[in-house]
């Protein structure tokens, strides 16, 4: 329990300093362009141009390898998340058959342009999350603990170190913070913003957390969902209805700047139709169908993510970043924007860097890899690739396979990322 709060509370911070890091550079790199008379009214500014235009084109390379690769596992996530939410409501249809009607539904977000258009989605979406992560709460603590509830807690390593990077996934999130930069009228803003959504994010998180491990103790270990856990009821239906529309949202959120991307690739950005942005943003939708059909691991993936590419996204290269794009005497003196006196100015700044850097690299990459792998393939060898019905309940009179998923889903968060649902073994 006190391992699983430090973890969301040292995440949070880490992932509203790498948020800023992110935005210093954007704005860093905005502000040379602009000097230069570039024109950004028809153009979207994404993270592998700012690494492009203050480092290079290798680091373009590599950040946007990593960052294409993590948002469309984010949005793989946001549709299994669809499918395991929904079997919930009518478990008429398995979720796999879910996951083919909701790949269809996901497709039509090519047809919003930017995310411009996402500015009253994302406030609603707040409002569902901030419902459904409170109805979890409240309705975990009006059931009480089931019937020999036991909290083991994570007797293993890779128990541990999967719940860990669970929560690294979780506040994550930001590998999208330069397109919805952009769409800001006033970019400098973001940071400050952001630290702020963190921190609700916690109020959500760490009470619903709680009272659900409180309630279910290890059960949660068999259950990556834990709406699977809670009575059926008029308030549950209508907590899972909002975390489609949540999810619905967030694919778009995580599947836009691929868009944007493919665009630049094929020349299609600056096209003026929409209906031909929008048949060229096809082809993007359907290898993401398909790995939610291949790897429908709802939890277990979260954290193979988290480790595998939210650890170098989002944490590593711009801590990196920042420390190559400032090197220079001349670079940190012409800086648009100087480091706070709060934080040690341009020392204290490199200092956290390198301590992020180091930390995620180590635990999160190396430990957080290891684990997550592990559980991964431990979830192949027990349901299979393209499994029908993940975690369902067997037929009567069928006895259910062993299953042992180290990770465990609940709280959603109303950040931008992906799948949002939060580990409860160190919880």
């Amino acid at each position: 329990m006190l391992s699983g709060i430090l973890f969301q509370l040292f995440y949070g911070l880490l992932g509203s300093w790498t948020a800023y890091l992110i935005s210093i550079l954007y704005v860093e790199y905005r502000t040379r362009k602009e000097r230069e008379k570039v024109d950004f009214r028809n153009h979207v500014i994404q993270w592998f141009e700012v690494l492009d235009g203050l480092l290079g084109k290798h680091w373009r390379n590599v950040g946007l390898a990593f960052n294409c690769t993590f948002l469309l596992f984010g949005s793989v996530i946001q549709l299994i998340a669809c499918a395991s939410n929904i079997y919930y409501i009518n478990d008429n249809l398995d979720k796999r058959t879910w996951t083919y009607i909701f790949g269809a539904c996901c497709a039509t977000t090519v047809f919003i342009p930017s995310f411009h258009n996402y500015r009253i989605w994302s406030f609603l979406g707040l409002l569902m999350t901030t419902y459904t992560a409170w109805y979890l709460t409240i309705a975990s603590l009006l059931h009480g603990q089931v019937e020999g509830v036991k909290h083991a807690g994570p007797t293993k390593l890779v128990l541990y170190f999967t719940g860990a990077t669970n929560i690294l996934y979780t506040f994550g999130g930001h590998a999208v913070t330069v397109e919805i930069m952009h769409a800001m009228w006033k970019p400098q803003k973001f940071k400050a913003i952001y630290l702020l959504a963190t921190l609700y994010v916690i109020t959500l998180t760490l009470p619903s957390a709680a009272a659900v491990y409180w309630a279910f103790g290890d059960m949660l270990l068999n259950h990556s969902n834990a709406f699977s856990l809670l009575p059926r009821s008029p308030f549950r239906d209508m907590a899972v209805i909002l975390m489609l529309i949540h999810q619905f949202i967030t694919f778009g959120f995580a599947c836009t700047p691929l868009y944007f991307v493919w665009e630049k690739a094929i020349g299609m950005h600056e096209c003026k139709s929409l209906c031909k942005r929008a048949a060229a943003r096809l082809p993007v939708v359907i290898p993401i169908w398909f790995l939610a059909i291949v790897f429908p691991f709802f939890g277990p993936i979260n954290s193979t993510v988290g480790s595998l590419l939210v650890s170098f996204t989002v944490y590593i290269i711009p801590a990196l970043a920042h420390i190559f794009t400032f090197k220079s005497a001349a670079a940190r003196e012409n800086a648009v924007e100087q480091p706070p006196k709060f934080v040690g100015r341009w020392v204290g700044t490199y200092t956290i860097n390198v301590f992020v850097v180091v930390w995620v690299l180590v635990v999160g990459f190396g430990f957080g890899g290891w684990a997550s792998m592990t559980n991964f393939i431990h979830q192949i060898d027990t349901f299979g690739l393209f499994t029908k019905c993940y975690q369902c309940l067997p037929p009567q009179g069928v006895l259910p396979p062993p299953p042992h998923s180290f990770n465990t889903t609940v709280a959603p968060s109303p950040h931008h990322q992906p799948s949002f649902n939060h580990t409860h073994h160190n919880l």
